[in-house]
């Protein structure tokens, strides 16, 4: 009898595991620390907002966008930045993880398939959280070094868009997957080029344009975010009702009982 093909579970990062960008939070970190100044952090935060509000795909915002998220790095040794990513991680990246998103992750390491982080977020960072929650590993966009220290240049492209699936097929012939039988979820209509790579599509905490394309196509929706939201409008509400309850039901007992002789 041949083996059963070996399936995976391909995750996007930011805002699909995360509340957030990771970048962002490595940044934080090490501008807390003393890594750059306020001029260095506001260069990225305004290539990151550019990259995010007009037109993701050009061109000029993506050498852009490119730029900012390595240059900030470039000089830094590399084992000062892993020693501080593990602090950003315990920081930032573990509060800000959506639990919906792990138990997911969970489920499929328990039907013995493997979990793999995709982002466009450096892959030390990325390979970390797989770490940290158990996952099998991590593809993310890779940053050169040189003499143990970052040059501030980029390995290939940045892990992007079309760029996702590039990695996952590479993934796969290397590992043995079929990418029909594998899982991707993504909660960015620029990773179509990831779902539509693999043969079970999920959205997480979809923007608009992928909500309207996961319906049309029947793909599941998880929206952790609607979830959080009810919890936090409604949680005050029944806890308030839970007490009510309580203290009516002493009453309701006494009233109920035998008459007295």
């Amino acid at each position: 009898m041949a083996p059963t093909p070996k399936r995976a579970a391909f995750f996007d990062v930011d805002n699909t595991l995360t509340r957030g960008s990771t970048l962002y939070f490595l940044g934080r970190g090490m501008y807390q620390r003393g890594f750059f100044s306020k001029k260095d952090i506001s260069r990225f935060v305004l290539a990151n907002l550019r990259f995010k509000l007009t037109g993701k795909e050009k061109p000029e915002e993506m050498k852009r966008w490119q730029g900012a998220a390595t240059d900030f790095i470039a000089g830094h040794k590399v084992d000062d930045i892993e020693l501080m990513a593990q602090d950003v991680y315990d920081q930032y990246v573990s509060p800000s993880l959506w639990q919906g998103t792990i138990d997911i992750a969970q489920t499929h390491l328990s039907n013995d398939e493997e979990v793999w982080l995709v982002t466009a977020a450096p892959e030390d960072m990325a390979a970390l959280i797989a770490r940290k929650l158990g996952f099998t590993g991590a593809i993310g966009t890779k940053v050169e070094t040189a003499d143990g220290c970052y040059t501030g240049r980029m390995c290939g492209n940045l892990l992007h868009g079309k760029e996702k699936v590039v990695a996952i097929k590479e993934l796969a012939a290397s590992h043995g997957f079929d990418l029909k039988d594998c899982y991707a979820y993504s909660d960015s209509h620029n990773d179509l080029p990831l779902l539509l790579g693999v043969g079970h599509p999920s959205a997480i905490n979809p923007d608009a344009i992928l909500r309207l394309r996961a319906l049309r196509e029947s793909w599941p929706i998880h929206d952790f975010r609607r979830a959080r939201i009810l919890n936090r409008i409604l949680g005050p509400v029944i806890s308030r009702l839970g007490s009510l309850i309580t203290l009516i039901t002493p009453s309701r007992r006494k009233r109920s009982g035998p008459p007295s002789a």
